[in-house]
């Protein structure tokens, strides 16, 4: 009733049921309480108020009529209508159920809100009557059973052998308070695992706990727990990751190892603070996934021969370009795997180390301690390595320790993070480094961005969106050359018709004339148009090729590329 104190209490006060000195001990007794307490519930520890006589008050005050459910049995299919997620989100019962017409019991005769959220939700006529908020929560626990009996009803169409091993991973004990809870907190990851998700997030609103997986890139809805399991939730990741559950006022960052249906994951976890609480993403590194197969990344034959052709240089720079989750990690490895043979020594300095790679040397950098990307790769170069990666250029240092590296000998594999191939030569010149050496030291570039791959268990032929043909300037005769194809849905995609990602690429090597385009500072669309000149194909266009052979659909493409200045189809 904090909404309307202040109206509450004039009220008690015209009906004489409340002196104003009352009030001032009622609020003396709040600011004693930290703030724990508002007005009316310190009146009535102080006895100034008698709890049923205020309800009956401030019901005649709404228009509505007040109900004693002591001695009331609620009908089954009227605890039926609203779940127990419901209930506890909106702290109401269900008490009746007539003609389409829902009969609630409300603790607050002044929060239309929720009501009107009833109506929204559930698509029928509310009517409200009054009672305490003790006694709503007595006939919740008693038809709806407490937290420890919910959560193990939630559980029950697990498979059992899939809980205890979540559990078991991550040395657990038997406590009857907690397993529920761990129980619970195992089934989101599980449930994860099994939909292939990247990211788990777990996202506290105003009256919902929601918790979204990204699959394929796109985020999808879950079924959420209750609203008042968040804090235990979240306290059980929080020690799971080993962070400080007591300290909820800044971001924190963690990890939690453990096995999965008999494979080994890694869990990254980042927690923030919200309005509503911590919002917590754990990024799903599952070790045995990572795919290290060339074509199998979505590179076709004329790709791999020219990757094929980088990968064979002695020295120079490499950059893959791309934004966050772009897949840009994933592809060094493959690259590195594939040169990886006894007589060359190859190291990494990552941030953090996402896969381990079998005889590659992985070094993981730690600020903190100032073991820095360029402290990390001053120390390698006196390791004598044939092939350097570095998981990221982001300063001056990290980029002139990497291109005096490449220019005395050593083959160097980065990622930076620019929209496309011929910008990553402007971002290095815009970070400091002098064009003469960007031209002497990067050999090739190679941009990429992630699209959703049709399912194969559900693909058949479609005729595109005639505004996507427009806005991707294809013509009649492209359609009628190519083999379009679109996931229908099903439950093997989870209706989205798509399964699985590939990558999109636009790759170049520089030459002679672009070194020169280098020297003069030039702008990055006039280096885009020299690249193009010597055949690259952008991301759209490798897009577009794709999409006609059927492997992912236009619109995918539309969603992820940009409009290509002078492109030809």
């Amino acid at each position: 009733m904090a909404k309307s104190s202040e109206y509450t209490l004039e009220l008690l006060v015209e009906s004489g049921m409340l002196a104003q000195e009352q009030i001032d001990y009622g609020w003396q007794k709040v600011a004693d309480s930290g703030g724990k307490l508002d007005i009316l519930d310190a009146l009535k520890e102080l006895k100034f108020i008698d709890e049923k006589e205020l309800l009956s008050i401030l019901a005649q005050q709404y228009g509505l009529e007040t109900i004693d459910l002591n001695e009331y049995q609620i009908p089954p299919e009227v605890i039926e209508s609203m779940t127990v997620e419901m209930v506890r989100e909106y702290k109401v019962i269900p008490v009746m159920k007539h003609e389409g017409t829902i009969t609630v019991a409300i603790s607050d005769p002044s929060d239309i809100e929720t009501i009107d959220a009833l109506r929204f939700r559930l698509k029928c006529d509310i009517e409200a009557v009054v009672t305490s908020k003790d006694e709503i929560t007595r006939l919740t626990d008693h038809y709806y059973g407490s937290i420890s009996e919910k959560v193990d009803s939630f559980l029950q169409g697990m498979e059992e052998g899939d809980v205890e091993l979540a559990v078991g991973s991550v040395g657990v004990d038997n406590d009857d308070e907690e397993a529920p809870i761990i129980k619970l907190v195992s089934l989101i990851i599980i449930e994860a695992f099994k939909k292939r998700a990247s990211d788990i997030h777990l996202e506290p609103l105003e009256k919902r706990y929601r918790i979204r997986y990204r699959i394929d890139g796109a985020l999808r809805e879950m079924e959420s727990p209750p609203k008042y399991l968040q804090p235990n939730i979240t306290s059980r990741l929080k020690i799971m990751a080993k962070l400080d559950i007591s300290e909820k006022r800044v971001p924190q960052d963690g990890r939690i190892q453990l096995k999965v249906e008999g494979k080994d994951i890694d869990l990254r976890v980042s927690t923030i603070p919200t309005t509503h609480g911590e919002s917590i993403v754990m990024r799903i590194l599952d070790k045995s996934s990572i795919q290290l197969d060339i074509p199998k990344l979505g590179f076709y034959s004329d790709d791999v021969e020219l990757i094929n052709k980088i990968l064979a240089l002695p020295d120079g720079i490499f950059l893959v370009t791309g934004p966050t989750g772009s897949g840009k990690t994933t592809s060094l490895y493959a690259f590195l795997n594939t040169i990886n043979t006894p007589h060359r020594k190859i190291i990494t300095v990552e941030d953090p180390v996402e896969y381990q790679l079998s005889g590659i040397n992985q070094v993981q950098v730690n600020p903190i301690i100032k073991f820095t990307f360029a402290a990390a790769l001053r120390a390698m170069l006196r390791q004598a390595p044939n092939i350097i990666m570095v998981g990221e250029i982001r300063d001056l240092e990290t980029a002139e320790v990497a291109v005096n590296a490449s220019l005395t000998g050593h083959l160097v594999f980065s990622t930076l993070h620019t929209n496309d191939a011929p910008g990553a030569v402007t971002r290095l010149i815009d970070m400091g480094v002098k064009p003469f050496l960007v031209a002497s030291s990067v050999r090739a570039i190679m941009a990429q961005r992630l699209v959703r791959r049709n399912c194969k268990n559900c693909i058949a032929p479609y005729d595109p969106d005639p505004e996507e043909l427009k806005q991707m300037e294809l013509t009649e005769e492209f359609v009628k050359s190519s083999t379009l194809m679109k996931g229908r849905g099903c439950n093997e995609c989870g209706g989205t018709g798509y399964k699985g990602r590939l990558g999109i690429y636009e790759i170049f090597m520089l030459n002679e004339e672009i070194q020169n385009l280098i020297y003069k500072k030039v702008s990055s669309n006039v280096i885009r148009e020299a690249a193009r000149k010597l055949g690259m194909r952008t991301l759209r266009e490798d897009g577009i090729r794709k999409a006609a052979a059927g492997t992912t659909t236009l619109a995918e493409v539309l969603a992820n590329t940009v409009i290509d200045e002078e492109s030809d189809h």
